[in-house]
Order: structure tokens, then C-alpha cells, then sequence
């Protein structure tokens, strides 16, 4: 094992002699790279629109939402029972029961008014969600009286308010509903339907303009072609914008040709909030990416301290952010997640949810160079005694689109960490459900 591990650090030792050799001046640690950007990106989401409530879902809230009206709009029963006076149930037990007057019956829907004011030794039966009648201030569940006729039993004394809805307990009007920035969710939509509001305003939709580069690419609905391959990383990162609220422009393939770069890439200043391109981002012959960033934007960082997604960097012009993301699928999706969903987030003023995270056992060592941060694609899964086992997959090869769909989870491991061994106990990112006793083939 030890022989194994020296000839990894000979191997990346010659790997980061040739990048310096390649043109790499520096790299950039992940930290100071979103530092960076955050001070010089400026550009952000004003724009407002209007929509329908369900239309509302997964985007982000324009404005502080205030409640039009008291919810509940009055007090109501909190359960089936009997209206009463509290005070009339003071002392009240199995062995000294208190008998109050049936006055009438209040079902959900109706209006308190169809019952007399409730006097001192009265009582009407109520149903949940049924409005308190005047001068009743408590409800007696139903099992804890008995109805004998047009008189009831009561078994156990109530206090004031006891088993009531408060009307304006839920919201006050005025009270602020849902914040600006906030992500409409399946809860927010319900609280505001509560209160009768049926539209609602939200932030419109980032628009990100998308560019592939590669004279090898070809689009899916292309014949498939000798020396072709299909661009799969443009529909992966076009399904990462929508899942992230925002919506994707597609600039199509540029050849590896510094006029078609530079045609797409300013197009794409001109009509979305930022631009992504991918391949190209390295600094190899046909890497020509950079030099088209260049002459139109100001570059802020190019080469991070991570693996895989080295090469990914980003520029600014004009307060907005153009990315430059590896064509490898691993490391575009690496790129995406370290510097495209800080930028939405910073763009839209809101913060999406974090992926969840479990703990789990690894099963074999895992190494990172001193001072990257490594992503490790790996399997989770819990064996036949319920443990949760880490298998990692690959650690190279970001091209790999397999490692995805086979496995489940990242493990990051941070810059100030050189690995883990086998049998660490180590804490995943979760990119889809652990299964059970599901080893990789």
C-alpha cells in the first residue's frame, strides 16, 4: 500500500510539473475565488413578475408578502365538542359532573349567528373548524361530556380559550408571510391560500447563456459522424439551470475557431445575465476559450485548487459573470456546484437547499494532493447488518459520466486533509437515496 501511495505523489508530482510547463500560473483556492467573485460580480435580479400561486413553485419571492387578513378570519372550535362558558365548568368531575342547557348546534361553514349568545349555564354542541358562538369562550371535547337530551354532562373542567383557534393565531394582517428571497415551497403556497391570495410576486428567471466548444461536438439530433461525439454536458447544465430556477439559453457548439467563440460568447453578454462555456478552458493549443474571455471580459480567476475541474475559472464584464467550465461532464458538474450556485444564489439574492449528508464507513483509502480540495465520486449503500458503507468509484477520469449514474454521493475531501484510509469514517454529499446492500458492479 505504502509503495502505491509513493508511486501516486511521483505521478502527480510529474502531472504538476507539466501543468507549469502547460502555462498554469496560478491556482485558486475555492475560498478566494468566491470571495472574488462576490466582490465583482455585481449584476443582479430586479425584475419582477407576477404569477399564479402553483406557478409560484421552486421560484424565489420578489417582495416581503404581507397577510390581507386575519387567519383564522375568527375563533373557531379546535375540535368536536361543546361551546361553552369556562367559567361554568370549574370544578367539574367524574364524581361532580356540571349540567349546562343545550342552546343549538354550530357545524364548519356556518355562522356563529345561528346560535343565541351563550349565557351562564348554557351550551352549544360545536364541530372543528365551526365559528365560537358569542359569549362562549372554551370548548369541551366531546368525550369528556355526555348528552342526556337537551342537557349535557361535563366530566372535566376547561379554561378560558382552552380547545380554541384564535382568530388571527395563524397570521395577523400585516404580518409578513413570505420574505423576498425566500424559495416558494409547498408550505408557502399553502399559507398563502389560507389567506385568499391566489398571485403572487416573484424574481424573474436568470437567464444563462450556454456555449459548447469543440469542432468534435455535435448536437443529439445529429447524425452520429466518424470522429464526432454528442455533447452531453450542455443538456446536463441546461438541466442543472432549470433546477436551479433559472433559464438556460442555448448558444449552441462553437468550432474551435476564435471568431465563433468570440460571435456566441458576446451574444451571450447581450441578451442573458451570464454565460457558461464549456471545453476549450484549459491552456492547451486549442484551448482558445480564454484568450475570446479575454477580449471581452476581465478574467478574475482561471485554474482552481480542486480536482477534478481544475481548469474551471470565470470572468466578469460588466458586473456580469461569464464561466468557464471543463467539457468533461465530472468536472462541469464539479464547476457548477463550486462557482454557477453561488452566483444564482448571489444573483437572486436567495439560498437554495443544501444537499443532505450521512456518515458512512469507507472501504478503501482515498488520497488527495496537499492544498486541493478533491471531489470523490463513491457508492453509498447499507449492508446486511445496516452500516452505511462508501465505496468510492473513480478518482479520475471526469469525462466518466458513469461514476454518476453508478454511484450516489460525493466525498469532499478539504484542502488542509491529504485523504482518508480505509475504515474512516467519513461524511458524504448525497446526490440521489442510499440503497440497501447495492455494492458498484
Amino acid at each position: 500500500m505504502e509503495e502505491l501511495f509513493l508511486t501516486w505523489q511521483l505521478v502527480r508530482l510529474a502531472d504538476c510539473m507539466r501543468e507549469k510547463m502547460k502555462g498554469f500560473k496560478e491556482l485558486t483556492l475555492v475560498e478566494d475565488a468566491l470571495r472574488k467573485m462576490k466582490e465583482k460580480m455585481t449584476h443582479r435580479i430586479q425584475e419582477l413578475e407576477e404569477v399564479d400561486l402553483l406557478s409560484a413553485l421552486g421560484r424565489v419571492c420578489g417582495e416581503n408578502v404581507l397577510a390581507p387578513i386575519d387567519s383564522p378570519p375568527y375563533d373557531r372550535s379546535a375540535m368536536d365538542g361543546y361551546a361553552v362558558i369556562a367559567e361554568d365548568t370549574f370544578g367539574a368531575s367524574i364524581t361532580n359532573p356540571i349540567e349546562l342547557k343545550l342552546v343549538g348546534r354550530i357545524e364548519a361553514g356556518m355562522n356563529s349567528e345561528c346560535v343565541s349568545k351563550i349565557s351562564r349555564g348554557q351550551a352549544a354542541e360545536i364541530l372543528t373548524g365551526a365559528p365560537i358562538p358569542a359569549g362562549a369562550n372554551a370548548v369541551v371535547p366531546v368525550e369528556n361530556a355526555k348528552r342526556e337530551g337537551n342537557v349535557i354532562k361535563v366530566f372535566q373542567q376547561v379554561h378560558p380559550y382552552q380547545n380554541i383557534s384564535r382568530r388571527g393565531e395563524d397570521y395577523r394582517k400585516g404580518d409578513v408571510v413570505v420574505r423576498r428571497g425566500t424559495i416558494i415551497k409547498p408550505w408557502h403556497i399553502g399559507a398563502l391560500a389560507s389567506l385568499g391570495m391566489s398571485r403572487i410576486k416573484v424574481l424573474r428567471k436568470p437567464r444563462i447563456a450556454l456555449i459548447s466548444t469543440g469542432s468534435e461536438l455535435i448536437e443529439l439530433e445529429k447524425e452520429a459522424e466518424a470522429g464526432k461525439i454528442y455533447d452531453s454536458t450542455k443538456p446536463m447544465l441546461k438541466s442543472l439551470l432549470i433546477e436551479h430556477g433559472a433559464e438556460p439559453l442555448d448558444l449552441g457548439i462553437a468550432k474551435d475557431q476564435l471568431d465563433d467563440i468570440l460571435a456566441k460568447l458576446r451574444y451571450g453578454l447581450e441578451h442573458a445575465d451570464a454565460v457558461i462555456v464549456t471545453g476549450g478552458t484549459s491552456v492547451g493549443e486549442k484551448d482558445l476559450v480564454p484568450e475570446a474571455v479575454s477580449e471581452n471580459a476581465e478574467i478574475i480567476v482561471h485554474g482552481l485548487k480542486i480536482r477534478p475541474a481544475k481548469p474551471t475559472g470565470f470572468a466578469i464584464a460588466d458586473g456580469k459573470p461569464i464561466f468557464m467550465l471543463s467539457g468533461f461532464p465530472v468536472a462541469a458538474l464539479i464547476g457548477f456546484q463550486v462557482l454557477v450556485i453561488p452566483a444564482l444564489e448571489q444573483m437572486l439574492g436567495c439560498k437554495f437547499d443544501p444537499k443532505p449528508k450521512v456518515k458512512g464507513v469507507l472501504t478503501r483509502r482515498v488520497a488527495s494532493p496537499p492544498g486541493i480540495r478533491t471531489f470523490v465520486r463513491v457508492k453509498v449503500f447499507k449492508d446486511e447488518e445496516g452500516r452505511v458503507i462508501v465505496e468510492p468509484l473513480r478518482v479520475t477520469g471526469s469525462g466518466v459520466l458513469s461514476t454518476l449514474t453508478r454511484g450516489n454521493g460525493l466525498l469532499i475531501i478539504p484542502e488542509e486533509v491529504e485523504g482518508f484510509d480505509e475504515g474512516d469514517v467519513v461524511e458524504v454529499e448525497l446526490l440521489s437515496s442510499i440503497e440497501f446492500n447495492s455494492r458498484s458492479a
